[in-house]
């Protein structure tokens, strides 16, 4: 028994298209070379298989952004140089307006932000526990796209022939050749995601996820996210991360009734392909999960993608102070010595009442 793999990279030169060898070293078709590689098996009892809590931690622990919580996330990295860029524009933008004086319509405003005051507080939906959905898919995709084009290795991809959709295509239409070299716009990746979760129902906090195991993947399996790969390893992490998130997940029939031109075979190979891949480590750490979040954020308001905010009004405040209160007598209650109270001690219980 082994465990084959299938990696692909460009070559520049032309040669003879040969047939695939079970037994040989690679094929050749269309200029594409896929080196076979085969990972021998133990053939021990399940029994002994050491849980992933047990495993060792591999050398490179430290920087992979999906399990260290102090890693910053490879997506931050690859738009760094992007946020640079829109921050210099910004500031040049915001010096030609207040040398306009303001007076030419729609010029200022644009660089102007609703901020809190003593009588009027600001505050948006969106919360650890509950991301604003839409701006989280925002989000996600311009994540990927960033991946995508600001890749280290452009021109000689680390490839996996399980995510190219020039051989398992996703789409009955054929896809144009410049297609699979050129870019993807950041709207067709939130396009394409959007879909996905809008007709599967999932939550924001699954996209989330979803980054996570992507990032994780291509660290673990070494390979570039490209135009040729994306929307199935987008795919692949998108089933993955609803069967580990929700309780009621997302069958894989049901993906091939969104994606109508995929059959099961072909997304059950997916998953089992991604799961090997990420050495069926699947944990994601609630300070890891709270990491990407925060860094979602800050990407969000690089690229100007406002959360809608309203104004704090008199029944959300009471319905805030209420749930707080009850979280404020916990922590007080178990701050408190075991020995006799004194009355200056003593922490009287407040119910919540959401009215």
């Amino acid at each position: 028994m082994g465990n084959s793999s299938c990696c692909l990279r460009s070559r520049s030169s032309s040669g003879e298209d040969k047939s695939y060898n079970n037994d040989g070293q690679y094929i050749r078709t269309n200029q594409v070379e896929y080196i076979n590689q085969v990972f021998p098996r133990d053939e021990t009892s399940t029994n002994f298989l050491p849980h992933i809590s047990e495993r060792e931690v591999t050398e490179g622990y430290e920087e992979d952004p999906s399990t260290n919580p102090t890693a910053r996330p490879t997506f931050m990295e690859r738009s760094k140089s992007e946020m640079k860029l829109k921050d210099n524009r910004r500031s040049c933008y915001m010096l030609d307006a207040l040398a306009a004086g303001g007076h030419h319509p729609g010029v200022l405003p644009r660089s102007l932000r609703k901020s809190s005051s003593c009588s009027t507080i600001y505050i948006d939906d969106s919360t650890v526990s509950q991301p604003h959905l839409k701006n989280t898919i925002k989000c996600i995709s311009l994540a990927i796209y960033y991946h995508i084009s600001n890749r280290k290795n452009r021109g000689h991809e680390r490839l996996m022939e399980i995510f190219e959709e020039r051989l398992h295509p996703i789409f009955r239409d054929p896809i144009p050749p410049e297609q699979m070299t050129r870019d993807p716009d950041h709207r067709n990746i939130y396009r394409f995601v959007r879909n996905l979760f809008s007709s599967a129902q999932l939550t924001a906090e699954c996209a989330i996820i979803t980054l996570v195991y992507i990032e994780r993947l291509l660290n673990y399996a070494e390979m570039d996210l490209c135009p040729s790969n994306w929307r199935r390893v987008v795919l692949g992490s998108i089933m993955l991360a609803s069967k580990v998130w929700d309780d009621q997940a997302v069958w894989n029939v049901d993906y091939c009734q969104i994606l109508r031109d995929t059959n099961v075979d072909d997304m059950n190979e997916l998953e089992r392909r991604f799961l090997e891949c990420l050495d069926f480590n699947i944990e994601v750490p609630s300070s890891v999960y709270a990491k990407y979040y925060f860094d979602l954020r800050t990407l969000a308001l690089a690229n100007d993608l406002q959360l809608p905010i309203q104004p704090l009004y008199k029944e959300r405040a009471q319905r805030l102070e209420a749930l707080s209160r009850v979280f404020e007598d916990r922590i007080q209650t178990s701050s408190l010595p075991k020995r006799a109270r004194s009355a200056e001690h003593l922490v009287l219980e407040h119910p919540a009442v959401l009215s």
